[in-house]
């Protein structure tokens, strides 16, 4: 049970980026500019894409689990503090917080790695 809580567990947490990852590719010019709305180049949208798609991909099946969590972490905490700053609206306030706690929740991944149902082996 503990294998597919574990698995299930990992599913949940990487879903948001994978889908978040393929509505960025379908709407690639209106996140262009809302990133430069922000004062961020454009061309970073490009790695922004491969982190949410890899990054996922990689957790679910267990494969190098600790490092794809470790990028996520980072990538929710750098998004948090350039893209949900204005803690006057609660709503950014909320969207800052979920990408803390989202960290938090990869950080388990890179200490504990995936226990069960993975391709990584022990």
């Amino acid at each position: 049970m503990t294998n597919i809580l574990d698995l299930i567990g990992r599913i949940f947490i990487s879903i948001v980026f994978l889908l978040s990852g393929f509505h960025k590719i379908g709407n690639y010019e209106g996140t262009v500019g809302w990133m430069e709305s922000f004062g961020l180049p454009g061309f970073l949208l490009i790695p922004a894409i491969i982190l949410e798609i890899a990054g996922p991909i990689l957790i679910i099946v267990g494969y190098q689990t600790r490092i794809a969590a470790g990028a996520l972490s980072l990538f929710c905490i750098a998004t948090a503090v350039i893209f949900h700053n204005d803690f006057s609206d609660q709503m950014q306030f909320i969207a800052f917080m979920k990408n803390i706690a989202l960290a938090g929740g990869f950080l388990f991944l890179v200490v504990n790695g995936a226990k069960g149902y993975c391709l990584d082996k022990k």
